[in-house]
């Protein structure tokens, strides 16, 4: 279907002057500007050509993730909903266990089964392992030489050892689910790449839990086929999702992350004098950077009332997180990276039913990644000069694309990897003293 006309409304000029969804940032680090400009809710043509609406706001933001008016289930969804296919929108059986896009109380039963999983106290009972992860991807990133790859040998291996090891899927299978989240993912990717590539991961989690039944481990796909109330089907959509989820932002947080910080030496030096400000900067860089790129979007169930706006039902309502993480109202200054800020309430793991399941770990890895690369390497810098470097959008966050240094063979044709490559892999180079 196609969502109603919004009402009448102080913005809505010209359908042709609409921002359009997705929106690219206007840099690898800042929002568009267009987003940070406007009013905190405001009309919005999305990638079919349909109108609904943008909300940039803090607290509008907020409102819409936690109203349960505002459904997450994508087949209720027109155009709005690009990243995934129709034919796989409209089949309501084809996104079993993947409970991003279900709303209450189907949500809940699947996410029930993982909460336990996933509390701090059971994220930091992994937190010598990480560290010993981190410090073997220290070690591989020092081997490779100057310069280093950072995404690599380190941003990438981390939270995707991680992942594999609480779900027990072999880490030689990396090569597959990195791939195949890359072909998932890319804004310019085809329905027939996105079709197929969730095929092939689908294929390969259901022989995997069917292993795991015949021979359970110590594992959560092991733990999970225990349950009675999950088939191999759901088991496989949970599974597919953590396994994505739990490497995809964490990678390219760590990476830009550590791009943020090189290019604003007072605020590194701060980090480097004094360590305990890692928990805050980990808060910190994850407001300012808002690593998810593809907004959030709700359809409404009824007719809405938000900041001051009606949205009628049906409409489609994407939630610009970067746009809202960089609301005054929520902290002041907010396009300025400071470290010793005091935790905000930020929105970069979301807000409501929905906010991240793995948001405890992915604290953790950040910390240590973080931690680890000022301690082993006090001189690390960009390899070439800032201007050169930049960042890609996928649907789901800003990734660093490659920054080749002078003389290691990377020529422009290299600015980004093809299609079906790894996206990750050549990516961010920096040098270590």
């Amino acid at each position: 279907m196609n969502a109603p006309m919004p009402a009448a409304h102080d913005d809505l000029r010209d359908l042709q002057d609409l921002p359009s969804y997705p929106k690219e940032r206007d840099d690898y680090i800042n929002p568009a500007r267009a987003l940070l400009t406007g009013p905190p809710i405001s009309p919005l043509r999305f990638a079919g050509g349909s109108v609904g609406w943008l909300v940039t706001g803090y607290h509008e933001a907020r409102e819409v993730l936690r109203d349960p008016r505002f459904s997450a289930e994508r087949w209720r969804g027109d155009d709005a909903m690009r990243p995934v296919p129709e034919s796989v929108r409209r089949d309501r059986s084809s996104g079993a266990g993947s409970f991003l896009a279900m709303d209450a109380p189907e949500h809940g039963h699947y996410r029930g089964q993982l909460t336990r999983y996933f509390t701090v106290r059971r994220m930091r009972e992994l937190e010598a392992r990480i560290e010993d992860i981190v410090a073997d991807q220290l070690d591989a990133l020092e081997a490779a030489g100057k310069p280093a790859d950072l995404v690599r040998h380190f941003a990438l291996p981390i939270p995707s050892l991680v992942i594999c090891e609480m779900l027990g899927v072999p880490y030689e299978e990396r090569e597959l689910f990195q791939s195949v989240a890359a072909r998932l993912l890319r804004q310019d990717r085809t329905d027939e790449e996105f079709v197929a590539g969730k095929t092939e991961l689908d294929t390969f989690l259901r022989t995997l839990v069917e292993a795991k039944r015949k021979d359970p481990r110590d594992d959560l796909i092991s733990l999970l086929t225990a349950v009675d109330e999950l088939n191999d089907e759901e088991i496989g959509g949970i599974a597919g999702l953590l396994l994505i989820a739990g490497h995809e932002t964490t990678t390219n947080m760590l990476s830009l992350g550590t791009f943020a910080l090189l290019r604003d030496p007072g605020q590194l030096e701060r980090l480097r004098a004094d360590e305990s400000l890692l928990p805050q900067a980990v808060e910190e860089l994850l407001r300012y950077l808002s690593i998810v790129n593809a907004f959030p979007v709700r359809i409404a169930l009824e007719d809405v009332v938000v900041g001051g706006v009606t949205i009628t039902a049906g409409q489609s309502v994407a939630v610009s997180v970067p746009a809202a993480n960089r609301d005054p109202a929520l902290v002041d200054d907010p396009d300025t990276l400071d470290v010793g800020r005091p935790r905000s309430s930020h929105l970069a793991f979301g807000y409501g039913i929905h906010q991240c399941l793995g948001q405890h770990l992915a604290r953790i890895e950040l910390v240590a990644g973080y931690r680890g690369l000022l301690r082993r390497f006090p001189g690390l810098r960009l390899a070439v000069p800032r201007r050169r470097s930049g960042c890609a959008a996928t649907w789901s966050s800003t990734e660093p694309t490659n920054c080749p240094s002078p003389g290691d063979g990377a020529g422009p044709d290299r600015a980004r990897p093809p299609h079906g490559r790894n996206r990750h892999m050549g990516s961010t180079h920096a040098e270590f003293m």
